[in-house]
């Protein structure tokens, strides 16, 4: 899966593994995008009063100061989240170097697909503690698929064009930006306005998430080496390097 060829920046769109890689970028970050804006208000109408010692409280029943410790917990969940974040692009990238980006992708799906349809379940059974360790596991590798394409990028392309592809490539980023808030709000207020109770209204979302993450792993399954038509030739090459 390592070429080493080159392929120019205005051929790699042609490509067949450039749209494979480029669903692949799109799916898992939709999928932690959408992890990321409703963790803070998922853990506080999950388990509501459960987080302040009011077992069985919903946080709806909550006083207004009650609301408002939630709320302080909800932002340290946040602000723990985008700690795993950094981490997730260490340890994925690095261990990417052993595994292989593909398998290390297809890790990231795999193990996504198991716990986001873990999530509500953990909810379920009021189990703080399994699940903040999904949510954070599920972070870093959200993290880890940011740190880890543009290394997948230089084993497909070369690394002679590889930030200029990858450029081209976080169009994939900016549309999992709009795809997956959308998603997710809209999958909440449709739980919502069809009498979904709060703390069970993103039990579906998250399905739905593993389900792009399922996608995500055929996209990444499908990914072969760059035939050799694509690759520039030693002359281009050589032109191309001597004109710099």
């Amino acid at each position: 899966m390592v070429t080493r060829g080159h392929v120019h920046v205005r051929t790699a769109p042609k490509t067949p593994q450039f749209w494979l890689l480029w669903a692949v970028l799109c799916l898992n970050v939709s999928a932690g995008i959408g992890v990321i804006g409703m963790a803070s208000p998922m853990i506080q109408e999950v388990f509501g009063g459960n987080l302040i010692g009011r077992a069985g409280v919903a946080l709806a029943d909550l006083t207004t100061d009650e609301k408002a410790q939630v709320a302080t917990i909800g932002a340290a969940f946040a602000a723990l989240l985008s700690f795993f974040n950094i981490i997730g692009r260490f340890i994925w990238a690095s261990a990417s170097d052993w595994l292989g980006r593909k398998r290390t992708y297809a890790v990231f799906f795999l193990l996504g697909i198991l716990l986001y349809a873990s999530v509500p379940h953990a909810g379920t059974g009021g189990s703080k503690t399994l699940f903040v360790v999904i949510f954070c596991v599920i972070i870093t590798m959200y993290g880890g698929g940011f740190a880890t394409i543009p290394a997948y990028l230089a084993d497909m392309f070369g690394t002679q064009f590889v930030g200029a592809i990858h450029g081209r490539l976080l169009t994939a980023w900016s549309t999992a930006g709009v795809l997956g808030p959308v998603l997710i709000n809209y999958l909440r207020e449709y739980q919502l306005g069809h009498g979904v109770p709060a703390a069970q209204a993103y039990n579906t979302t998250m399905y739905v998430l593993a389900a792009l993450l399922a996608a995500g792993f055929v996209a990444n399954l499908l990914v072969r080496p760059v035939a050799e038509q694509y690759f520039m030739s030693e002359s281009e090459l050589a032109a191309l390097r001597g004109a710099k």
